[in-house]
C-alpha cells in the first residue's frame, strides 16, 4: 500500500465503511451501472478517497475476473481504504441488505400456496424476464465489441464466438460453462505467441474449474456446487448464469418449478444488490434458510478471494494479454448465453396471457428505455389484474 494510500485508510473509520457500503446495498436499485455510481459519487466525487483515475482502473480490473463486477468493486474500493478488514465488511455490509429482502420475498413467493394476488404478481414479473435477458445481453455488446477490436483479426471469431454462445444459452444448459471456457481458451490459442512460454496465468483461473464438472452431488452438496459455478464463473455479467441455474435447479435437481425459476429471477432483478442473489433463492428452494445461506456464502466467496489475493497486481491484470485473449472468447460467448436464455426462459411460460408481457417488456425497454426495476413491477400490476379476474396462471 502506497503511503497515500496509508493516509487514506486511517482516516476513514470501519463504521463509515459499514455505513455507507450498508446505504449503497439499500439503495443500489438498477444493478451494476447504478452500484458504479453510487461507488463513484462515494469515493470519488464526494469525499476523495480515491483519485478517479484510480477509481476507474478498479473497474476496468473487476471487470476481468468472473463473478459479479460490481460487488468486486464495492469490495476493491473498501480494500483501498482500509485493507483486508476493509475489505471483508464493505463487501458484507454491500451484499446484506438485498440478501435480507430477496429470503423475505422468497418465503412468500415461493411458497407452497401463496395468496391469489401474490401468485399473480409472480406470474407477471416471471413472464418479463425474457425481455430482461435480452435487454441485458444487447446492453454489454458495445463494450465486448470494443474490446474485440483491439486484437487484429479477431472480428469474425467474436461475431462467431456470440453466435455459438446464444445457441449455447439457448440449448446445452448444465453444458454452458464447458462452452464458455473452451472459446475463451480457442481465442487464447489464436492470440497467444507460441514461441513464448505457454499461457499459463489464464489456464490458471479457468482449469480449475474444469476438473468438477460432471460430479454428481445432492444436498447441500449440490447447493455448493450450484453456487460455485455461479460466483466462479459468471464471465460478462451476472445474467450470464441464468441459463446454467435454470437447468440446475429445475432439470437436474427438481428445486424449483419452471414459473418458480422465473419468479426468482425476477426477485434478483428487483431487489437491489448484484443479481447474483437469485441464488438465495434458489438456495431456498433447494433447503430452506440454511440453503439459501449456504449458498450465497460460496458464490460470493470467489469474488472476495480475487480482490483479496488480487488488488495489488490489478494494474498487472489489466496488461496481461492471456486474460484479455480468453475474455475476448468468453466475453463474447457469454453474452450470447444471455441472449439466448431468453429461449429457455421464454420456453418456461405456460400461459397465453403472459406472451404479451413479454412483449410489452421488450416494448418497454427497448422502444420506451425505461428500466428493469419498473418493468418488473409494471408486469407483477398486470399479472395481478389477471389473477384477480380469474386467468389462469402457473403452476
Amino acid at each position: 500500500m502506497t503511503s497515500r494510500a496509508a493516509e487514506t485508510a486511517a482516516r476513514v473509520p470501519l463504521a463509515t465503511i459499514a455505513r455507507e457500503w450498508s446505504r449503497i446495498g439499500i439503495t443500489g436499485f438498477g444493478g451494476p451501472p447504478a452500484h458504479i455510481a453510487l461507488l463513484r459519487r462515494l469515493c470519488v466525487e464526494r469525499n476523495s478517497w480515491l483519485a478517479a483515475g484510480e477509481f476507474e482502473d478498479g473497474i476496468a480490473a473487476t471487470n476481468l475476473l468472473p463473478g459479479p463486477a460490481s460487488t468486486q468493486l464495492a469490495i476493491f474500493c473498501a480494500w483501498r481504504l482500509r485493507g483486508p478488514i476493509g475489505a471483508i465488511i464493505g463487501g458484507i455490509c454491500f451484499i446484506l441488505p438485498g440478501l435480507i429482502l430477496i429470503l423475505a420475498l422468497s418465503v412468500l413467493f415461493l411458497a407452497a400456496r401463496p395468496p391469489l394476488w401474490v401468485a399473480g404478481a409472480a406470474a407477471g414479473a416471471g413472464a418479463v424476464v425474457p425481455a430482461i435477458a435480452i435487454t441485458a445481453g444487447t446492453g454489454l455488446v458495445a463494450a465486448s465489441w470494443r474490446r474485440a477490436r483491439s486484437a487484429p483479426g479477431v472480428h469474425v471469431r467474436w461475431v462467431i464466438y456470440l453466435a455459438v454462445g446464444i445457441l449455447a444459452g439457448a440449448t446445452v444448459g448444465a453444458y454452458l460453462v464447458l462452452v464458455l471456457l473452451a472459446l475463451g481458451l480457442i481465442e487464447l490459442g489464436f492470440q497467444h505467441d507460441w514461441r513464448e512460454r505457454p499461457p499459463g496465468a489464464a489456464m490458471s483461473v479457468v482449469v480449475p474449474f474444469l476438473l468438477p464438472v460432471g460430479l454428481t452431488l445432492g444436498g447441500l452438496l449440490a447447493v455448493a456446487w450450484v453456487a460455485l459455478k455461479v460466483g466462479a464463473l459468471s464471465y460478462g455479467g451476472g445474467f450470464v448464469i441464468i441459463p446454467l441455474m435454470q437447468h440446475d435447479a429445475v432439470v437436474t435437481y427438481h428445486w424449483m418449478t419452471n414459473s418458480q425459476f422465473l419468479d426468482a429471477v425476477a426477485l434478483g432483478q428487483v431487489t437491489p444488490g448484484p443479481v447474483v442473489l437469485t441464488v438465495a433463492a434458489v438456495g431456498y428452494a433447494a433447503a430452506g434458510l440454511g440453503g439459501a445461506l449456504l449458498a450465497v456464502a460460496v458464490a460470493f466467496t470467489p469474488s472476495f478471494v480475487f480482490v483479496l489475493a488480487g488488488a495489488k497486481h490489478f494494474d498487472r491484470l489489466r496488461g496481461n494479454r492471456a486474460i484479455q485473449a480468453f475474455l475476448t472468447g468468453a466475453g463474447a460467448a457469454s453474452i450470447g448465453a444471455i441472449i439466448g436464455s431468453a429461449v429457455p426462459l421464454g420456453l418456461a411460460l405456460t400461459q397465453l396471457w403472459q406472451l404479451g408481457i413479454v412483449a410489452g417488456g421488450l416494448l418497454w425497454l427497448f422502444a420506451f428505455r425505461r428500466g428493469v426495476v419498473s418493468a418488473i413491477l409494471l408486469a407483477a400490476a398486470v399479472g395481478i389484474v389477471f389473477a384477480l379476474l380469474g386467468a389462469p396462471l402457473p403452476r
